[in-house]
């Protein structure tokens, strides 16, 4: 039987939650998938053995965390010979014309920069979390979210992540799995 892996960095924990559900979807639709947090990874940990990666990462003041740029960098090579995707949380996908990887700056820079140039790609929007920042944090982004037309009231939390979307990415993911058009 197949094995599969999610792989996912995590600033505030909201990309662990979306990776959690991505998870769950692949597990109830009968595969054979197992779940792991890039910061909790033994040095020592191998893709071998593994069909299918599936890398998930936040962004931080505009860039994907260092930790899964630099697992994907150090195991390039072995992620080009498998199935596999990369899924982006950003704060700009909370707008529906920022959601699609042609069109997320993000995802676009990552593909200009990563050595790993994943068949199946997604965006979710992530959440502000204004209530587990320090100052500093939450002054920046405040000032990002101003720039950027979004919520500056640092009183509340929003989560902009649309289940559906995760559920959707998810569902997709399997069918690419499940697909025999691939070469892999």
């Amino acid at each position: 039987m197949s094995l599969h892996l999610v792989l996912y960095a995590s600033h505030d924990g909201q990309t662990a939650r979306i990776a959690k559900a991505i998870f769950d979807d692949m597990e109830s639709a009968g595969l054979n998938v197992q779940l792991e947090n890039l910061d909790a990874l033994p040095s020592e940990f191998s893709l071998s053995g593994f069909d299918s990666v599936l890398v998930g990462a936040p962004i931080r003041y505009g860039y994907h965390l260092p930790v899964a740029c630099q697992f994907i960098d150090d195991h390039k090579d072995i992620l080009k010979s498998m199935k596999g995707g990369f899924f982006s949380i950003n704060l700009t996908a909370r707008k529906p014309e920022k959601q699609d990887p042609l069109t997320n700056r993000y995802m676009q820079k990552f593909l200009k920069k990563s050595p790993w140039q994943p068949e199946y790609l997604g965006v979710l929007a992530g959440s502000l979390l204004y209530s587990r920042y320090g100052w500093f944090d939450r002054f920046m982004i405040q000032l990002i979210m101003k720039i950027t037309g979004g919520n500056t009231d640092a009183s509340k939390d929003i989560e902009y992540t649309s289940w559906a979307r995760v559920k959707t990415f998810a569902q997709g993911y399997i069918d690419y799995l499940n697909s025999s058009s691939s070469s892999h």
